[in-house]
């Protein structure tokens, strides 16, 4: 019921809401913006391919899910960041520590705090001068397609892994060669059509980004334009075969020089150049934040002790809040919905997606009780990895499952705020309920009711 106190039991993810105001700063001006016009770009993109065809629509339909739910988390970071309240709330946070440390200036930890802040101001000014460098060359932002991930892996294998373990690159290292190998021999389709579309697009945001009489571009495109060139590199290469990938992998630098794959070899004229910037940015930004951080926080907890507490980092967490709704432009958001809202959305959009409806669902709505609870929302702290947590209420039942924030609830990444922010979950009931009226699992239903 609303006001209800709940418990959720998770591992969320990760957060960052130890950062400097010069990282949140980098994040709200350059690199948030940057990756929204990309994947806005990219979601025209595969939206308009997929319009064409019902078999393109299937073949782009993951890629588009996949970045539309990143737009969205990045929209919904970038809005927090946007927000002078919240973004205030942190410049006063790091205004403390800074108080805190000129007062206590003869402590060597306060000391070191304050070198710490600018020290991770100075990486983030490198970081905003070599992040075009990374990205397009080490990130391969211009080669943005599975079968170059793959000749790229594969370049990399060749190289790394007659080297002992920890002198490799991290992703080589043998704790992670499991997981590698997994990815790099899965026998999923990689369709021709799709990796020509991503390639012609990204090679296209390479020449415009770096123009098209840059160097690195005459390179990479050959005399060719964007398109041509990608239809020659993809239609040209087998390692879309997981075969012939396994085959080169096991062979190991000798096979992979003697493969002629183009794509490999457009790799292998990028890799120098992709190595040189990643240890820039290794050696210059992420290796000295990474001390600096170390320094910050062990102030942060003389400051606070235990009333705070570390970043989420998949480790099990408990949060708490109770089952409240929220304002969103000016209009007040109940803490539930029903089966009977469901099927009134579904009416809204004309069954269009994504607020279609499976017809075993339209069959079975005279069944149901449409009054019964569907999702509701609270004030727990969760974020990205609390999906399936259990809810539990002051009895210790289990009244619902985390599996999404809304999209105000994206700022918990940096602060925590409970004005907007909702953690979202599926009601009990109402899984008892589908489970009972659509899905017809009675035994099911009996075992989670405690009968038998």
């Amino acid at each position: 019921m609303d006001g209800e106190l709940t418990f959720v039991s998770g591992h969320p993810g990760r957060t960052n809401r130890q950062n400097t105001i010069a990282e949140l700063e980098y994040l709200r001006d350059y690199q948030y913006p940057y990756l929204l016009s990309r994947l806005n770009r990219l979601e025209v993109l595969y939206s308009a391919w997929g319009e064409r065809t019902e078999e393109n629509r299937r073949r782009i339909k993951d890629d588009l899910f996949g970045v539309q739910n990143s737009r969205k988390a990045r929209t919904g970071g970038l809005a927090g960041l946007l927000d002078p309240v919240l973004f205030g709330r942190k410049v006063d946070e790091e205004k403390r520590l800074i108080e805190f440390c000129k007062k206590n200036e003869k402590d060597p930890d306060c000391k070191a705090a304050l070198e710490a802040l600018e020290t991770i101001a100075k990486a983030e000014k490198i970081r905003r001068e070599i992040a075009q460098n990374v990205n397009f060359y080490e990130n391969a932002i211009g080669f943005s397609c599975a079968t170059f991930g793959i000749a790229k892996t594969l370049l990399r294998a060749g190289d790394e892994l007659p080297k002992p373990s920890g002198e490799r690159l991290r992703e080589f290292g043998d704790a992670r060669l499991p997981s590698l190998k997994f990815q790099l021999f899965s026998d999923e389709e990689i369709y021709e059509d799709v990796e020509i579309l991503k390639l012609t697009d990204s090679l296209t945001f390479l020449c415009t980004t770096f123009g098209a009489n840059h160097e690195f571009t005459k390179k990479v495109l050959a005399g060719k334009s964007p398109r041509a060139r990608a239809y020659e590199l993809i239609t040209g290469s087998k390692l879309r075969d997981p075969k012939v990938r396994k085959e080169l992998f096991e062979g190991g630098k000798e096979a992979i020089a003697k493969a002629n794959d183009p794509l490999i070899e457009l790799a292998r004229m990028v890799d120098a150049d992709a190595r040189k910037y990643r240890k820039q940015f290794e050696n210059e930004v992420e290796e000295p934040k990474r001390q600096a951080a170390a320094a910050i926080a062990k102030v942060r907890f003389k400051i606070d002790g235990t009333n705070t507490y570390p970043d989420a980092t998949f480790t099990l967490r408990l949060s708490y809040g109770p089952i409240k709704g929220y304002k969103e432009n000016g209009k007040d958001v109940p803490p539930f919905t029903t089966f009977e809202g469901l099927y009134a959305r579904n009416k809204e959009h004309n069954d269009k997606p994504p607020f279609d409806l499976p017809q075993l669902w339209k069959d079975k709505k005279a069944q149901l009780n449409l009054k019964t609870p569907f999702n509701f929302v609270s004030t727990a702290d969760i974020i990205g990895g609390n999906s399936g947590s259990p809810v539990i209420n002051t009895k210790g039942e289990v009244v619902g499952l985390i599996f999404d924030g809304n999209i105000q609830s994206l700022v918990l990444d940096f602060i925590y705020d409970d004005t907007e922010s909702r953690a979202v979950s599926v009601d009990s009931r109402g899984i008892i309920e589908a489970l009972d009226k659509v899905y017809n699992a009675k035994e099911l239903v009996s075992e989670l009711r405690g009968k038998k």
